[in-house]
């Protein structure tokens, strides 16, 4: 083998070597990988940084000597692995986090260019002498939550779809029995973060109460708290064809996924979307390819043209009420079975926060939406979903009851320990159905991904803040 080549060529093998450490370290390490992936990275960043500071080839070999004694250390000790990881992976990331934060509060030295932007220094100091409390604050006004225009014009959108859709299947097909469509979701609830992108069109189903019987979960065959079926009752007396909905009855239960399919026809495949985006001034067309029923919206700029901003998603949702339950049919949640209806649990939830922060003036809304965005903004915590951090609040709810503003940094790092604390068992139990865990539908590299980074921001939680 040849060594004799130039600096450039030596640094790009180290940076070979260095692309394949990173890429195999999970492999390699197994439960332990996320952490010990973040240590691994901070050892041959020493590496990389002693090597170009080395003026010789003999600095150079000595330097690398040491940074790879420092790299086999931490993967040479069993119990590193097993015992004491969090401590390891909390130092590490602090010390660098203070290291960050100190560059960032070192005066710079004057000169013409800094003169000309004293911005950035007031940036600096700013990031310096900011409390967490602040810090979330700050974050929650200027990430998380929408300004009251742009929801606005999210649901002004939204509410025109449903008009004309609504308007269509009352021509089209007036013996179908619907109830008022109107919104729900997110958005009306204000509980979206980051930017108001999607919407939910409910869609009412009238079911007549002497021939139709809400089955829930634990009491079918499925035994799912969350798959709900509909069972066609009374056919001796009122046989099949008496019911608008007895054409979708699949083995004597309402499909679920039979009347998205015929949404699918009625709405998605026969709506003249080019007459209805020239009357709405936006470029309105269906979503192909996926299980659900979903309109993407574009808006046009003064030019006509149309814009570069986010698109507005809107779903159709099909649902059934009864009393407080809510069933949805929503396929991609109850796939395989064809009959399963999906027991929205967001109504509750939502519901329970409202009536929590009412009785106290809390802010577990407010807390809850800054967890959403820092999860929506971070790729690690991409995967947690709106679902586990309510559930979250709502469990934490019953041990801590100040949830003042003043305490919000106080619940936001416990937010974070709590759920460091679910992901190490795999489970977090629903607030309302104990027995569906929210964090099944997490792979083991997710888990390990948010791990680590939950573990970070242990000791230095304003990483999740950046």
């Amino acid at each position: 083998m040849n060594f004799q080549g130039s600096r450039r060529r030596g640094e790009d093998g180290i940076a070979m070597v260095i692309d394949f450490l990173l890429s195999n370290a999970r492999l390699v390490l197994g439960v332990g990988g996320a952490a010990m992936l973040g240590i691994a990275t901070l050892a041959v960043k020493r590496l990389i940084e002693r090597a170009g500071r080395a003026a010789d080839d003999e600095k150079v070999e000595q330097k690398m000597a040491e940074s790879w004694e420092e790299l086999s250390l931490v993967s040479a000790s069993p119990t590193l692995i097993t015992k004491g990881i969090e401590g390891v992976v909390m130092k590490h990331v602090a010390k660098a986090a203070r290291q960050q934060k100190d560059d960032l509060c070192q005066q710079p030295q004057m000169s013409s260019l800094e003169v000309s932007k004293p911005e950035s220094k007031t940036k600096r100091l700013q990031l310096c002498v900011l409390s967490l409390q602040e810090r979330l604050q700050q974050y929650y006004h200027t990430r998380a939550a929408l300004s009251p225009p742009e929801i606005l014009r999210a649901q002004s959108l939204a509410l025109d779809i449903c008009t004309e859709i609504q308007g269509f299947l009352h021509s089209r097909q007036p013996d179908m029995p619907l109830g008022e469509m109107s919104l729900g979701g997110s958005l009306l609830d204000d509980m979206q973060v980051v930017t108001a992108d999607h919407a939910c069109l409910l869609v009412p189903l009238q079911l007549e109460a002497s021939l139709w019987r809400l089955i829930p979960g634990e009491e079918t065959l499925l035994t799912h708290p969350l798959h709900w079926m509909v069972r066609r009752v009374n056919l001796e007396y009122f046989p099949r064809g008496r019911s608008y909905w007895d054409r979708y009855l699949v083995g004597g239960y309402l499909s679920a996924e039979a009347v998205v399919n015929m949404f699918s026809k009625a709405v998605m495949d026969s709506i003249n979307w080019p007459s209805i985006s020239s009357t709405m001034d936006c470029l309105v067309s269906p979503v192909p390819g996926g299980p659900d029923l979903r309109l993407e919206i574009r808006p046009r700029n003064e030019e006509g043209a149309v814009s570069s901003d986010d698109p507005l998603f809107i779903t159709m949702l099909p649902l059934l009420r009864q009393e407080d339950v809510v069933l949805t049919a929503q396929p991609e949640l109850t796939s395989p079975w064809v009959n399963a209806w999906h027991l929205s649990l967001y109504p509750w939830e939502t519901q329970r926060l409202a009536q929590l922060d009412a009785t106290d003036d809390g802010s577990r809304k407010q807390t809850l939406k800054i967890l959403k965005a820092v999860c929506r903004l971070n790729p690690a915590l991409r995967p947690l979903e709106s679902a586990p951090l309510a559930n979250l609040i709502l469990h934490l709810s019953d041990s801590e009851s100040d949830w003042c503003q003043t305490s919000l940094d106080i619940r936001f790092q416990q937010c974070i320990t709590e759920l460091i604390g679910y992901l190490e068992q795999g489970v977090l139990h629903s607030y309302f159905k104990p027995a569906v865990n929210l964090l099944s539908g997490l792979s083991e590299d997710q888990v390990d991904q948010m791990g680590f980074m939950l573990y970070c921001a242990v000791s230095e939680p304003e990483i999740l803040l950046i």
